[in-house]
């Protein structure tokens, strides 16, 4: 921990509610534990005013300064996020088509000034990570594009329901919508030996609603959220502003980057070092996606 570090975080989160500056303490530990128990029943855990809430309007307008920079290609998609003419059966829940229209700002676009990259690179917040998910240590992706990016949900658009291909993901709503814009999940709707397609199908089409969790979200929340696993959205945003998060995308091994194809549907673009990667790839399951 280095004091620039620590001064950072001690001036952006409010540390007497999360003292990520205190590692191992007792008050940091029962935090740690907190997140790790959601995690473990519901898949999800909200840490609410994670930022100061004087901040809250700085982390905003940094979102809006750049929203005007995501690739936001409307284009139709499954839950996979595989090729919509990938060859399935008719009742597979992957043949089911929907329009995703949400954009995404790279992290070669997101000046290293601001908060949300700040944070982003902060060892003590890598720390606190790793701990609430189990892990020794985490780290952020290799990848310039991936690694840290804002979502920008327009009105009338969503984010539709997906499968994430990291284990975890970390998030903070820096600007909610007026009306709509609900995250929704399916905790462990699958898992790394069965993918559950029935269950899965059941949600798309709106038969299984029973399987469905939806969280209330605010500026200056934080979220960890298991969502290799458990199917999840932003609903459609109606009116007013566009909903903006910055997702902070970790990971247990150092030097990850992302697919080709999944960097050029985020993204619109993809650089040599996901072209290097591509090469050396590996697999960590048989999901589908």
């Amino acid at each position: 921990m280095t004091a620039t570090d620590a001064q950072l975080i001690g001036q952006v989160v409010d540390t007497a509610r999360y003292p990520l500056t205190e590692p191992g303490g007792a008050a940091s530990n029962a935090v740690v534990a907190d997140v790790r128990s959601e995690l473990g029943t519901v898949g999800c855990s909200v840490l609410p005013d994670f930022i100061r809430p004087s901040l809250t309007d700085t982390v905003r307008a940094e979102g809006e300064a750049i929203a005007g920079l995501a690739y936001d290609d409307v284009e139709v998609v499954n839950a996979y996020n595989i090729a919509p003419d990938t060859p399935l059966p008719d009742d597979h829940p992957g043949a089911i088509p929907m329009e995703r229209g949400n954009g995404f700002v790279a992290r070669d676009l997101i000046p290293e000034g601001c908060l949300v990259h700040r944070l982003y690179t902060s060892p003590l917040l890598q720390r606190f990570v790793a701990a609430c998910v189990g892990l020794p240590a985490v780290h952020p992706l290799a990848d310039p594009l991936a690694g840290l990016c804002l979502n920008v949900v327009a009105p009338g658009r969503e984010h539709p329901w997906h499968f994430d291909t990291n284990e975890f993901s970390v998030s903070l709503l820096t600007r909610d919508a007026d009306a709509g814009g609900a995250f929704e999940y399916c905790p462990d709707i699958r898992s790394a030996g069965a993918e559950n397609l029935d269950d899965v199908r059941g949600v798309l089409t709106g038969r299984r609603e029973d399987l469905v969790r939806r969280l209330t979200l605010r500026p200056g929340d934080l979220q960890v959220f298991l969502g290799r696993f458990s199917l999840h959205r932003v609903t459609t945003v109606r009116g007013g502003p566009a909903r903006h998060s910055a997702i902070f995308a970790y990971s247990e091994r150092p030097g990850v980057v992302g697919s080709v194809a999944r960097t050029k549907q985020l993204f619109g673009r993809v650089l040599p070092e996901h072209l290097a990667a591509e090469r050396r790839a590996v697999r960590g399951d048989r999901l589908l996606d």
